[in-house]
């Protein structure tokens, strides 16, 4: 079988619509006027309706989400390839988001989460959130209310001062104790403190061990509202925009982060590149995986964890798998996602360390 070569793209985000390329492309009917006298207002029907939107950065659509223009764009894109059954189908409008990076600024009086104005190094604070998952906005309040009550102070970009430089939130909603129908909307957050020290030896590390605590007490799994997964720890002392450093802690909860995508369970640690929008991406390994044939070779580029590729392996019964990442940390992950396969999966899947841009297949 030829080799297939795969890259993974971000997920469109998840909205209560679905196109196909025959919505995209029908015309009006003929009764209704091609240009009428007026600007109709935007319907809200498919609209964000966030109380972010235009001063925080994460959002650049706001109105007719069931037909962002880069649906026209895809559409054309893949009729080139052939494939004519393209379809725009996400889901969800709201509560989407399952990962997010934040940064955090301000003071230990008045914290701010979130995301940069557009240009600029000003933190918006976005504590309302439509597109984070609920149980990433409850854990982002936890974590604004430790703040306060531990004065623990937030970076200062133009000092280099502070303790909490960014927050990385990821949620798990794979939980095999309750109902399929149910795990969603209970999923737990995976938090990762990124601190403003070499390790977690420095003068700061109290702070970051009661706050760690402060998360886990109140949202642990003892908690009256058990809504953490884990805790972990991240150390950055660079004065560049790279938000994570390479050394990582395990503080608190489950060491083990599992999600279930494209008919498999997969592994992922806080280090490793996962997509935001879990639904989607689910939904777009399982349309992917028709068009691979069985018995493929398959090279996975731009791998992450692998999470593509194994899903192949599975689900196509390929030949062979190699999955190329420059992350490291990411390799573990692999492996443990490749532990859990069925037996019956008898493909040969690698993992390589390399830079797709530079080195050749």
């Amino acid at each position: 079988m030829p080799p297939c070569l795969l890259s993974a793209r971000p997920p469109f985000p998840f909205i209560s619509c679905r196109v196909s390329t025959e919505a995209v492309r029908t015309p009006p009917p003929p009764s209704l006027p091609l240009n009428p006298p007026t600007t109709a207002l935007p319907s809200l029907t498919c609209a964000l309706q966030c109380p972010h939107f235009q001063s925080c950065s994460g959002c650049t659509h706001e109105f007719n989400l069931h037909r962002p223009p880069i649906v026209d764009e895809a559409t054309d894109f893949f009729k080139s390839l052939g494939v004519s059954d393209f379809t725009f189908d996400s889901c969800r409008l709201y509560g989407w988001r399952c990962r997010a990076k934040l940064a955090v600024r301000g003071s230990s009086v008045s914290p701010l989460i979130g995301l940069y104005q557009e240009g600029t190094h000003n933190v918006v604070d976005i504590p309302d959130c439509k597109a984070h998952h609920p149980r990433i906005n409850a854990a982002v309040e936890l974590l604004r209310q430790g703040i306060k009550q531990l004065n623990v102070e937030p970076y200062d970009e133009d000092q280099g001062t502070g303790d909490l430089r960014y927050v990385q939130m990821a949620v798990t909603t794979h939980n095999t104790s309750i109902p399929a129908s149910e795990r969603y909307r209970n999923g737990k957050v995976q938090i990762t403190l990124v601190w403003n020290s070499r390790n977690e030896k420095s003068p700061n590390s109290d702070k970051l061990d009661a706050l760690a605590y402060f998360l886990w007490r109140n949202g642990g799994s003892r908690s009256n509202n058990h809504n953490i997964h884990s805790v972990w720890a991240n150390f950055q002392t660079s004065t560049n925009n790279v938000i994570f450093g390479n050394r990582w802690r395990h503080l608190l909860g489950e060491n083990d982060f599992w999600e279930h995508v494209g008919g498999i369970d997969i592994s992922l640690a806080p280090s490793s590149f996962g997509q935001a929008n879990t639904r989607a991406f689910d939904i777009l390994l399982r349309k992917l995986q028709k068009y691979v044939p069985y018995g493929a070779s398959v090279t996975d580029l731009y791998a992450g964890a692998g999470v593509i590729g194994i899903s192949l392996a599975a689900s196509r019964k390929c030949r062979s798998v190699r999955c190329i990442e420059i992350n490291k940390e990411s390799k573990l992950s692999f492996e443990k996602t490749v532990s859990r396969l069925p037996k019956s999966v008898d493909s040969s899947i690698s993992w390589h360390n390399a830079d797709t841009s530079i080195v050749g297949l």
